[in-house]
C-alpha cells in the first residue's frame, strides 16, 4: 500500500493590500467572489499582522519567519543599486528559509511572480521553476520584461493574468506528478502607486467601478506625518523627487485611481479562480493547502496616510498598514473566523509542520505553529512590528508605538492607543498618567523581544546596519556616525 501524497502548498501573495479591501474582511464595494468563497471554506482570520510595511522585508520574514532586524532587510530593496549587489545575490540566501526546506524534503518548488529579494535573472536556491520579473516597484502593469526559467522576454499583458497564465500552466504540469509541490504566486498587484493606477483602469473589471461611491475609503485630510516625509524627499533629491513620492500627497483625492485600484483587486480575485479551476481540473483541489495573504497592508487615506507606514515621517504604525489578509483553505482546515492575533512569521513553520515537516531552524526566527486545525486554539498575545526608526508591540487591548530618537533629532513621541475604547486609534494616550504602568509594561515587553530577535549586526537602534539600501541614511548617520552605511 503506497503512503498517500504530501499536501500541495499554493502560497498566493498580493502586493500592498490591508485586509479592509476583501469582501470576505466586510467590505461591500471590492468585488471579490473567488476568495470569498475561499474565505467561507477555510479560515480567515482576523488579527493577521505583518512586520513591517515595506515590500521586500515582509517577503524575506514570510519565508525564514524572522523579523527585519533578524535578516536585515527593513526597506525595498532598491533596483537602482542592483549593479552593487554581489553576483547572484539573495537577500535571505544565508538562512534557512521556506523553499529551501520543502525542497530538500522532496516538494518540486516554483516561484511565480515579483520576488523583490535581490538577482532575479537565476533563481535563488530552493526554487526549481522561476517565473518572475527583475522589477521590486511595478511602473506599469502592461509591457514588463519577463524572467521564464532559462528565457526572458518582454510580455505586453497585464501582469497579474500572465503570472495566472503560468501557475495553471504549472499546476497541470504537476498532475501527475509523484511528488508534491510548493508555489508561491506573489502577485505584483493591487499595487496603489502611481503610475501604475494612475487614472481609470484598462482592465476589464474598470466599468464595474465607474459608479463605485467609495465609501469604504476614508475621506480626511493629509496627515502632516504625510507632508513632513515629501519635505523630506525633496530635500533628499535636491530638486522635485518623483512622482511616487508626491503621490501620497494628491492620491487621496484622485477617485479614478482609488477605483483603479479596486479594479485590480478584483483582477487578482478572477486569476485566483482560474487557479482553483486548474486545481480542481487536474483533481489535485482536494490535496492542496491554498494560503491567501498580502505581503503587507496599505493605507488608502486612513489617518490622512495613502500607501506605506514609510509614506509617513516618522512611519505610521496604525492598523491599515499592517493588517493583512489571511485566509486559509483545503484538507484538515476548520470552516471558521479567527480573532487570534497572528504575525507573517508565523507562517513559514506553521505550513511546514502541516506538510509534516520539521520547522526552520534559524536561532532567531520567531515562528510560532497556528494551529489550523483549531482556528480558537490560543496562539500569540502580542504581535511585533518594526519600520526602521519606529517599533510597536500590539496585543488585544493595546498598540503602543516607540521612536528611535538621538540628538538631531530628538522630539519622537512615544504612541499609545487603547483599541477597546479606541479602536480606530485617533487618540494617543501615552502621556495620560493613569496609563503609565501600560506604557512601562509594554516598553518592557517590546524592548526584551528585540534583545531576543535581533541580529546586532542588522539591529539599526544599535547601531547595526540594514543589507543594501535603507529610506532615511542621513537620519542613522546623524545617530551612528558618517561612516554608517548599508551592507549587502
Amino acid at each position: 500500500m503506497t503512503s498517500p501524497k504530501r499536501p500541495n502548498i499554493l502560497l498566493i501573495m498580493s502586493d500592498n493590500q490591508s485586509a479592509d479591501y476583501l469582501g470576505c474582511y466586510g467590505n461591500d464595494e471590492v468585488k471579490t467572489p473567488t476568495i470569498d468563497r475561499l474565505a467561507a471554506n477555510g479560515t480567515i482570520y482576523n488579527n493577521a499582522y505583518c512586520v513591517n510595511a515595506m515590500c521586500s522585508p515582509c517577503r524575506a520574514s514570510v519565508l525564514t519567519g524572522m523579523m527585519p532586524s533578524g535578516h536585515g532587510v527593513h526597506t525595498w530593496l532598491d533596483d537602482g543599486l542592483a549593479d552593487t549587489w554581489p553576483k547572484n545575490w539573495n537577500a535571505i540566501g544565508e538562512f534557512e528559509n521556506l523553499p529551501t526546506r520543502f525542497s530538500a524534503a522532496g516538494y518540486n518548488t516554483a516561484l511565480i511572480g515579483k520576488y523583490h529579494l535581490g538577482h532575479t535573472q537565476t533563481p535563488p536556491d530552493g526554487f526549481d521553476h522561476w517565473v518572475t520579473f527583475p522589477h521590486g516597484h511595478t511602473v506599469s502593469f502592461y509591457g514588463n520584461h519577463m524572467i521564464d526559467n532559462d528565457k526572458s522576454y518582454d510580455h505586453a499583458g497585464h501582469s497579474v493574468d500572465y503570472f495566472a497564465d503560468k501557475t495553471v500552466e504549472y499546476i497541470a504540469g504537476q498532475a501527475d506528478s509523484e511528488d508534491p509541490f510548493f508555489c508561491f504566486v506573489p502577485f505584483n498587484g493591487p499595487y496603489g502607486h502611481w503610475p501604475a493606477i494612475k487614472g481609470r483602469a484598462a482592465n476589464k473589471f474598470a466599468a464595474d467601478y465607474d459608479d463605485c461611491p467609495l465609501h469604504s475609503v476614508p475621506r480626511e485630510g493629509v496627515s502632516k506625518a504625510i507632508v513632513d516625509r515629501y519635505t523630506l524627499r525633496v530635500v533628499e533629491a535636491g530638486a522635485a523627487p518623483h512622482e511616487r513620492f508626491a503621490g501620497p500627497i494628491l492620491l487621496p483625492n484622485d477617485t479614478d485611481s482609488l477605483k483603479n485600484y479596486f479594479s485590480q483587486i478584483s483582477l487578482i480575485d478572477e486569476a485566483v479562480a482560474r487557479i482553483l479551476r486548474q486545481l480542481d481540473a487536474s483533481g489535485q483541489l482536494d490535496n492542496t493547502i491554498v494560503i491567501y495573504t498580502a505581503d503587507h497592508g496599505f493605507s488608502l487615506g486612513h489617518h490622512g496616510v495613502w500607501g506605506h507606514g514609510l509614506a509617513a515621517w516618522p512611519s505610521s504604525m496604525h492598523r491599515p498598514s499592517y493588517n493583512i489578509p489571511l485566509i486559509i483553505a483545503g484538507p484538515g482546515i476548520a470552516a471558521a473566523h479567527s480573532s487570534q492575533l497572528v504575525s507573517q512569521t508565523d507562517l513559514a513553520n506553521s505550513l511546514l509542520v502541516m506538510a509534516g515537516l520539521e520547522p526552520l531552524s534559524n536561532p532567531l526566527a520567531d515562528s510560532q505553529i497556528i494551529d489550523f486545525a483549531d482556528p480558537a486554539n490560543p496562539h500569540r498575545d502580542a504581535v511585533f512590528i518594526e519600520q526602521e526608526e519606529s517599533r510597536a508591540i500590539r496585543t488585544a487591548t493595546h498598540l503602543y508605538i516607540e521612536r528611535f530618537s538621538h540628538s538631531a533629532c530628538p522630539d519622537l513621541a512615544i504612541e499609545l492607543y487603547d483599541l477597546n475604547a479606541d479602536p480606530d486609534e485617533r487618540v494617543n494616550i501615552a502621556n495620560d498618567p493613569a496609563a503609565g504602568d501600560i506604557c512601562s509594561a509594554l516598553s518592557a515587553r517590546l524592548t526584551a523581544y528585540f534583545a531576543q530577535y535581533a541580529n546586532p549586526a542588522h539591529d539599526l537602534w544599535q547601531g547595526g546596519k540594514a543589507k543594501s539600501n535603507i529610506t532615511n541614511t542621513k537620519y542613522w548617520q546623524d545617530a551612528w556616525g558618517d561612516d554608517w552605511a548599508c551592507i549587502t
